[in-house]
């Protein structure tokens, strides 16, 4: 397939990805809703807009996936009223299923992030996850972010892929891809089928073409600044703890899932929250931005 071309087509293959991997997504990517999953989501909001969040009356989550933030925020109370949103189907009856599990109450919506269908000053909070590198106009959704927010209300992106980060993570993704062979004989792991864990193989082969950009600092901040924001702030996260993640995630993606052992999970689980906390406290503060991994973008609606 070649890869899309047009905003529509860029539109339809992240619907196609997205519906086929829903089901395995919490799995591949570790999403975590219990006390560790709420403190990573609160970690990453207050380094966003300081110490003191406060409570938001009413949520709007883009590209809300399985309900990895707007979930946990309800969780912890961060938030009184979540709506979310993604182009995807099938990521949304997943999130349904999660939140129905958790006992958590949220409205989902199927919503382009460029049009959105909530009437002008709607919401208090309006936040995402990992989703604007997939949107093809990001200046038409910023505008309809803007348009959404009350007065005086907040905009919060984090896990956006950093354009310097992406390509330093290649080394140890590329590093991995040549260990792989001899990692699963250690561990006696049979090679994966492909697509496992993404819908089949041939939704697998759509994973390369929803990622539409990376970001360098500035990129965002002029997002926010063309569509009436203000006070923006970019932050950068992972350094350490994405080298040794992509690793990780690269050789566990070689292997079928039911012979990757236990112990591996949990070291690589707890080592990759280790170093989490390691950036977090000694270089997040002292390095630019522009060299992590995941950027996030906080601003405020006048």
């Amino acid at each position: 397939m070649a890869p899309p071309q047009s905003a529509q087509e860029i539109r339809d293959v992240n619907v196609r990805y997205h519906d086929g991997a829903a089901a395995g997504y919490d799995f591949k990517w570790g999403v975590d809703f219990g006390p560790i999953g709420r403190r990573q989501v609160l970690q990453k909001l207050r380094k966003a807009l300081g110490a003191d969040t406060g409570v938001f009356g009413r949520s709007l989550e883009i590209g809300a996936g399985t309900g990895y933030f707007t979930l946990n925020l309800l969780q912890a109370g961060v938030v009184r009223s979540a709506v979310c949103s993604d182009i995807s189907p099938g990521m949304l009856d997943t999130l349904a299923a999660n939140a129905q599990r958790l006992g958590v109450d949220v409205q989902t919506q199927v919503a382009d992030a460029e049009a959105l269908p909530f009437a002008d000053g709607s919401f208090d909070l309006v936040l995402g996850h990992a989703v604007l590198h997939h949107l093809p106009d990001c200046d038409r959704a910023f505008a309809e972010f803007f348009r959404v927010l009350r007065p005086g209300g907040t905009l919060l992106f984090a896990g956006e892929p950093s354009r310097v980060g992406d390509r330093i993570a290649a080394y140890p993704k590329r590093a991995a891809v040549r260990l792989a062979p001899l990692w699963r004989t250690a561990l006696r792991a049979r090679r994966v089928v492909e697509g496992t864990s993404d819908g089949g193989a041939d939704n697998h082969r759509l994973e390369g073409d929803v990622d539409v950009h990376a970001f360098v600092p500035e990129d965002l901040v002029d997002y926010t600044r063309r569509a009436g924001f203000q006070d923006a702030a970019v932050t950068g996260e992972e350094l350490l703890a994405n080298w040794f993640g992509w690793a990780n995630r690269t050789l566990e993606a070689s292997a079928d899932p039911d012979d990757v052992p236990f112990w591996w999970r949990q070291y690589a689980y707890r080592g990759y929250l280790a170093l989490q906390a390691v950036d977090r406290r000694l270089l997040e503060s002292r390095l630019p931005p522009v060299i992590f991994y995941n950027l996030t973008i906080a601003a405020r609606k006048p």
